[in-house]
């Protein structure tokens, strides 16, 4: 195949709703994925753990199992009166800071103002700037560098000014 002819194929896969292709000749390996395929993944994972969970509710202790499954989801964004998240608008890549090179928008422990950008997530190869929409002190970051988030998922927890 010629450079030509790969580009336009290349072209035609980036247009199209295929996730995957792949494409094997004489002369030629081609194997083409988009990164939207990882969150189906995930997805995928949540039912089985809810799924899981009506077993133990079918015991006779039914009374003692019930209040503790809806405790577990509740448990993991338990946040005091004073703080909230900044969640993610949008499923992505979530990148601290502008580039490489660049120091990261924000740290633990200073301060941000309504509007302050606080992160960017890659979405489609464009880059968003996800600005906060409240103002008071990041006291944690719960996502790495460039690393896959959810439509959703918690970012940052802000204590309030």
């Amino acid at each position: 195949m010629e450079n030509k002819e790969i580009q336009k194929l290349l072209d035609f896969i980036a247009q199209s709703t295929l996730d995957e292709v792949n494409i094997e000749t004489s002369e030629l390996k081609l194997s083409v994925k988009r990164y939207g395929a990882a969150p189906v993944i995930q997805q995928v994972a949540a039912p089985q753990v809810v799924a899981a969970a009506p077993a133990p509710v079918a015991a006779p202790a039914a009374s003692s199992a019930a209040p503790a499954a809806p405790a577990a989801p509740a448990a993991a964004p338990v946040v005091a009166a004073n703080r909230v998240t900044i969640k993610s608008p949008m499923i992505g890549t979530f990148y601290r800071s502008a580039g490489p090179d660049s120091p990261s928008f924000v740290e633990i422990g200073k301060e941000i103002a309504k509007g302050k950008t606080v992160c960017i997530i890659e979405a489609m190869k464009l880059f968003n700037e996800i600005e906060s929409e409240i103002s008071g002190k990041i006291v944690e970051i719960l996502v790495e560098n460039a690393t896959p988030v959810e439509f959703d998922q918690p970012l940052f927890v802000v204590e309030l000014a």
